[in-house]
């Protein structure tokens, strides 16, 4: 339309350069309805005022609307990023004359008028007029300063500082404006935003510093034109870096508190997996694994022996193929090992001394791992990739040094714990079955927790005289250091009063009366005592066998003819009533026959709802019907094992006792 009406006008008063003119005063007016949309934010009123002698173009914005908002879209959406803060250039260059016009109702009108040039045969015209720039000071700073909320709601603060420097470029008229901006994390300045391209000869240049107030440093630096005011670049320069400064601060301190969120849910999760795992090894293994990449390039964690020389534990880095060259130098053990510096920085650390800086071989910090105020080892982290420590990475590293020295320590507490409960377990079992002729004896022992529960559950097997044998199975209630004290004392007494001479049933009473003297209810036991000589009153080898049974499960015989079946008579359970009903029961065991006694763990193996019950064990044992005592009892474990599907909720013990047949 404006092109029209310019080419009509211009055509109907002379000769001269219609083109020219009419392409000056439509790019001087596409410029100003730009600045409108990007600066300003709003829609726009433009007014064009036409005669023989001059145009006249007027841009009015005006309040933010729902158009405005859709129209407040970064600059890039318009195509024209390239030729950004030209607009005010291009028309001090090309128009007669400028200005603008501020209403009371925040009206803003930017104008200019282009006389029309006069044609090649046209009489001399007296020069134009200097066009007139007629901002005032407020006028200035309104346009550098001011963004419309409109437009400030779509801007994150990196395309508002472009925008704050595109502005300033406009203003000052310089060849190029740079914002730099150091953050404090040991990369030094980086470039913030830029308007325009750097000269190869910098020529005038002008540098004002950031005013900053938190640990952010930035400068804003100029590169003006020949013949600038640099007195006056300066002024607006200061003028925009407050504004600048107070944005790229709020850019820093929000990736600063997104940095300590992302850095909080690190160490959260970090605490977890530690956490998670109560085996020393893996725990050492696990920390480098934390550490690397996100703190160091590399991380070891060097752990004391007993004689307190550290040995390499763990080791990781973010190359793999790397490690082969790291391991000698940062292992104490190995050759060469570690440089003087570096020994001194871990026995420094080993010492209870704050973290420290090593450079030889490699950069990195060391750091103690320190539990319970005793020291448990040293940490090494790697020099992040291009940049130090900074202060930030070091607090992390002293804070994942603190939960991995306590993970370590209970692990290391719990391990300790195990193999003493382990130690235990295996001291109230038998070291070895006795080798004795005609008799076959096996049994297996399988605890429910491979931790530091000790289970109630044992077996033995005991000469009492050179003829006759005991052979017991019981399950004490509970687990723990009580369950193992209380089977210990059961086992033990049961042997010094038979190997007295006393009868079975006698000697088990006399057993309860002692589990009663404790006064604890929760430490009942039950017990199945076989007393086993040899039988060849038939002329038969064979084995005579008198069973009790304090409340536990009937004992299981394997015929020779594949059969079997669950033999004696239940009694009481020991240490709960002061007087026990005790049956012992007589029963022989044919040569190639095999007796299985077994704890409840066996038939209470669960798949879901079902147990394995005493159908299922008979039928086990008789499969293995004419098998070794060992044969038997693995045969017997493995239809357990094979029925479950849940974990095990109970410890299996199984003792077998063939009659074999003569030599």
């Amino acid at each position: 339309m404006i092109h029209d009406l310019l080419a009509e006008r211009a055509e109907a008063g002379s000769d001269g350069d219609v083109q020219g003119f009419v392409d000056d005063v439509v790019l001087l007016a596409s410029e100003l309805c730009e600045n409108a949309v990007l600066h300003a934010g709003t829609a726009f009123d433009l007014a064009v005022v036409a005669d023989d002698d001059e145009v006249t173009v007027a841009v009015t914005d005006r309040g933010a609307g729902a158009l405005e908002l859709h129209l407040a879209e970064p600059r890039q959406r318009y195509g024209r990023a390239a030729t950004h803060g030209r607009g005010l250039s291009l028309i001090s260059r090309l128009a007669t004359t400028w200005g603008t016009r501020h209403d009371t109702d925040g009206r803003h009108t930017v104008w200019f008028t282009v006389a029309r040039r006069p044609g090649p045969a046209a009489e001399p015209a007296d020069p134009a007029p200097e066009h007139e720039r007629t901002w005032s000071a407020a006028e200035e700073a309104r346009w550098l300063l001011h963004v419309p909320a409109s437009l400030a709601r779509r801007l994150d603060p990196v395309d508002l500082v472009r925008e704050l420097v595109a502005r300033l470029q406009d203003t000052v008229d310089a060849v190029a404006v740079v914002v730099e901006v150091d953050r404090g994390d040991g990369s030094g300045a980086r470039e913030l935003a830029r308007a325009g391209v750097l000269p190869a000869d910098p020529g005038t240049s002008l540098e004002v510093p950031l005013p900053s107030t938190t640990g952010l440093q930035g400068a804003i630096r100029l590169v003006l034109r020949e013949g600038a005011d640099v007195a006056r670049a300066r002024e607006l320069t200061e003028l925009v870096a407050g504004r600048i400064a107070i944005t790229a601060e709020a850019q820093w301190l929000r990736e600063v508190d997104q940095r300590r969120q992302a850095w909080t849910s690190y160490l959260v999760e970090a605490s977890e997996l530690l956490g998670q795992s109560l085996d020393l090894d893996l725990t050492v293994a696990l920390v480098p694994q934390l550490v690397v990449p996100r703190l160091g390039t590399w991380c070891a964690v060097l752990l004391p022996e007993p004689s307190r020389q550290l040995r390499l534990a763990a080791i990781a880095h973010a190359d793999e193929d790397r490690l082969p060259e790291l391991r000698p130098v940062l292992d104490p053990g190995a050759v060469p090992g570690p440089p003087p510096q570096l020994r001194a920085r871990l026995a420094a650390a080993q010492g209870g001394a704050a973290p420290s800086w090593f450079a030889d071989p490699v950069d990195g910090v060391a750091v103690g791992l320190r539990a319970s105020g005793v020291s448990i080892g040293v940490l090494l982290v790697g020099r992040p990739a291009g940049r130090p420590h900074t202060p930030e990475d070091l607090m992390l590293v002293d804070d994942i040094a603190r939960r991995a020295a306590l993970a370590i320590h209970n692990a290391r507490t719990v391990g300790e714990h195990v193999r003493v409960s382990q130690t235990l377990q295996a001291a109230l079992l038998p070291r070895a079955l006795p080798q004795v002729p005609q008799f076959d004896f096996a049994a297996e022992y399988l605890p429910a927790s491979t931790g530091a529960d000790v289970g109630g559950d044992f077996y033995d097997v005991v000469a009492v005289a050179p003829e006759r044998w005991l052979v017991t199975i019981g399950d004490v209630c509970g687990k723990g250091a009580r369950a193992a004290a209380r089977t210990g004392v059961v086992r033990d007494v049961l042997r010094a009063l038979v190997r007295e001479g006393r009868p079975l049933v006698q000697a088990i009473e006399m057993l309860n009366d002692v589990m009663l003297e404790a006064a604890d209810p929760q430490q009942f036991c039950t017990l199945a005592a076989v007393m086993l000589s040899r039988d060849e009153s038939d002329g038969r080898p064979g084995v005579a066998m008198d069973l009790v049974l304090a409340g536990h499960a009937k004992p299981v015989v394997v015929r020779a003819d594949g059969t079997a079946e669950l033999i004696g008579r239940f009694g009481t359970a020991l240490g709960l009533l002061e007087t026990v009903d005790l049956h012992c029961t007589r029963h022989q065991l044919a040569a190639g026959e095999t007796l299985l006694l077994y704890t409840d763990g066996v038939t209470e193996c669960r798949r879901g709802p079902e147990q394995f019950d005493e159908n299922r064990l008979l039928g086990a044992a008789a499969a293995a019907s004419g098998r070794s005592a060992a044969r038997l009892v693995a045969a017997v474990r493995e239809a357990a094992q094979d029925f479950a599907t849940d974990p095990p909720g109970d410890d299996i013990a199984l003792l077998a006792v063939r009659a074999e047949p003569s030599a």
